[in-house]
């Protein structure tokens, strides 16, 4: 009768017990099996090669305009049209399409000294050269040029050629050039009271021609005086 018993408890606690899974279809494998696709599906995508859409000589002229046009549109600019007399720049590459620009050897086996210098002759009737002009004369107006001053003086900052009193201050000097709002006005002033040989109101105590802070150098350099 034991024996019995205990047998229908065995086979009860087996009965309740969880099945084990089958090692082929463990716990997770599935989800690593998607995973494993799913990453050769992107792989798969990034090295397809892009769509690149190109003219082909076979292309209707319709359809060539029309993406010419598209072009211009989005870019904002019309296509350059290339001509005999306006051929497109031909860059020396190699077989990857690299620039070889530096390369002497691969250069001079493309081009020739007579190419370059019709390249060059072409580039140069393009350039366009503007004339200086004298400066206009400010109408209405009889204040000093001082453009006209300093183009007719030659020396130096600093160089005294005029002779001035030994009466006036530093201080006299510094306060009558804070007056100013520019040195150029300053220039200006000193000119229509008599300067450059005299100096009322001590803007040119060193006697170079030139009240306060005023430098000719720019103006002489227009000139390349």
């Amino acid at each position: 009768m034991r024996v019995f018993l205990s047998s229908v408890a065995l086979l009860a606690l087996a009965a309740c017990q969880p099945p084990v899974p089958d090692s082929g279809q463990g716990v997770g494998f599935d989800r690593l099996d998607a995973e494993r696709q799913a990453r050769k599906n992107r792989d798969a995508l990034l090295e397809a090669p892009a769509d690149v859409q190109t003219t082909t000589l076979n292309e209707p002229a319709a359809e060539a305009r029309a993406r010419g046009q598209a072009s211009a549109t989005n870019s904002g600019n019309q296509p350059v049209q290339a001509s005999p007399s306006n051929p497109p720049p031909q860059a020396v590459t190699n077989s990857a399409g690299i620039s070889q620009e530096n390369d002497f050897n691969a250069v001079s086996d493309e081009r020739s000294i007579e190419s370059d210098a019709e390249r060059l002759r072409r580039a140069q009737s393009q350039y366009t050269v503007i004339e200086p002009k004298d400066l206009p004369t400010r109408a209405g107006s009889n204040r000093p040029n001082i453009v006209a001053y300093a183009l007719q003086t030659n020396n130096p900052v600093g160089a005294a050629i005029y002779k001035r009193s030994g009466f006036s201050s530093e201080a006299k000097h510094q306060r009558n050039c804070a007056a100013y709002a520019s040195a150029d006005l300053a220039q200006e002033d000193f000119l229509a009271m008599g300067g450059p040989k005299k100096d009322r109101k001590a803007l040119d105590p060193d006697g170079d021609g030139f009240a306060c802070t005023w430098d000719p150098t720019p103006f002489r350099r227009v000139t390349g005086n």
